[in-house]
């Protein structure tokens, strides 16, 4: 773990100091080699799928899914890059010049469960911002994940980039997640958790260098007394049964008390075989199990929904307030006052008028892909695509300027 800290190290010098297009034509060559190499990277998800039992829709390949990160990759290269950007300039009255620029953070832990696809999209992201990545997968993704990695790597070889730019834990015991909570040595400036609860809490507790938090995504949606309620049952049952499984999907209905005895129904209708647990309001307009305390803050990734009926827009933001978790929050609405007045108000990384939660993710941002979803407010926030992994420093030139 040590060697591969110093090898990461010794790599993000390397990267911090080429071409932007260097880097692009390693990105391309890693999205090639994930094509040639599609048959071992299947069979090693094969074997994944068949040993998971759970999370195992996050888990598996397929051509089609394979396509896509091939395409993610390729979207990340052709974003613009961030390293070298300027962000401000000005001149003092001494005449000096100062600039803030963007650059790479360095070397980046990446710590994930059951999610092959983050392998590629994580060695993407930071090669196209400058950073050297060590990674992590979860022991029931790690044979897919190492597939993965063994594509990128042939990339990275073609386009005479160093292997130590993007290194994968070979081993899933945890001590290896230990060592990288810990820095090794000094190595790793930045770590990533992307996974359940107890993951981030974990790394949350015990790293002893920066994180970027990714926590759960216990998503809501607020449908107001204005909402079009065709455009409110095709939202929310997009926005919870699209794909249960991703972090984006709501996990909790609010609809406004006085358009509940008719928008309910329809939506409930168009959630079609969605497991609904509401509260005595809602129940006695649809038939439902009845929600318990759990059930409002509970992240189920699965076909299930909470429903609660609100009295307006404020109660429904005091619910987001109480139990959610700074993810993504969605309003149906077609009164633009009652829309801006939730934009404004609500606390979270991510905040939708009349689109589903599903939108919480980086490609449909336009990132091309992201590492994850940063829900809390330093140092980046909502999708972490490159520039959300570039910190600034100052380049000041002067002309002989001493201070008096």
């Amino acid at each position: 773990m040590n060697r591969m800290g110093r090898e990461a190290r010794e790599a993000a010098a390397v990267l911090r100091a080429l071409p932007a297009e260097t880097r692009s034509d390693a990105i391309r060559a890693m999205a090639r080699h994930v094509r040639i190499q599609a048959p071992n990277i299947l069979a090693a998800n094969a074997e994944d799928v068949a040993a998971a039992t759970s999370m195992v829709d996050r888990l598996r390949l397929d051509d089609a899914r394979l396509e896509a990160i091939a395409l993610a990759i390729e979207e990340v290269a052709a974003l613009p890059d961030p390293v070298g950007a300027e962000i401000a300039r000005w001149q003092r009255p001494n005449g000096l010049d100062i600039a803030r620029v963007r650059t790479p953070i360095g070397v980046i832990g990446m710590i994930y469960e059951s999610r092959p696809n983050v392998t590629a999209d994580a060695a993407a992201i930071c090669l196209r911002s400058g950073n050297a990545i060590i990674l992590r997968s979860g022991s029931e993704a790690l044979r897919s994940a190492r597939a993965i990695h063994q594509a990128l790597a042939a990339g990275l070889a073609q386009a005479g980039l160093p292997a130590g730019a993007v290194q994968i834990v070979p081993t899933a015991d945890r001590a290896a997640v230990g060592m990288m909570l810990e820095g090794l040595a000094g190595s790793i400036d930045l770590i990533i958790p992307r996974g359940g609860k107890a993951l981030v809490e974990r790394v949350s507790r015990e790293a002893r260098v920066p994180t970027l938090g990714h926590l759960e995504g216990l998503c809501h949606t607020y449908v107001h007394l204005s909402a079009d309620p065709d455009k409110a049952a095709s939202i929310v049952a997009n926005a919870k049964m699209r794909r249960v499984s991703v972090c984006g999907s709501t996990e909790t209905l609010l609809i406004d008390r006085s358009v509940a005895a008719t928008l309910l129904p329809q939506i409930a209708a168009a959630l079609g075989d969605c497991e609904l647990r509401g509260d005595a309001e809602a129940r006695s307009i649809v038939p439902m199990a009845l929600a318990g305390d759990a059930d409002w803050t509970t992240e189920y990734l699965a076909p299930i929904l909470a429903v609660r009926i609100v009295d307006g827009i404020d109660d429904a933001i005091a619910h987001i307030a109480r139990y959610g978790t700074g993810h993504t929050e969605a309003i149906v609405a077609e009164d633009p006052a009652a829309a801006e007045y939730f934009l404004d108000s609500v606390d979270s990384a991510i905040v939708i008028w009349n689109a589903s939660t599903q939108f919480a993710d980086g490609g449909e941002f336009g990132f091309g892909a992201e590492i994850g979803i940063a829900t809390g407010k330093l140092h980046a926030r909502g999708p972490v695509g490159p520039e959300q992994l570039t910190t600034f420093k100052y380049l000041v030139r002067g002309t002989g300027q001493v201070r008096p």
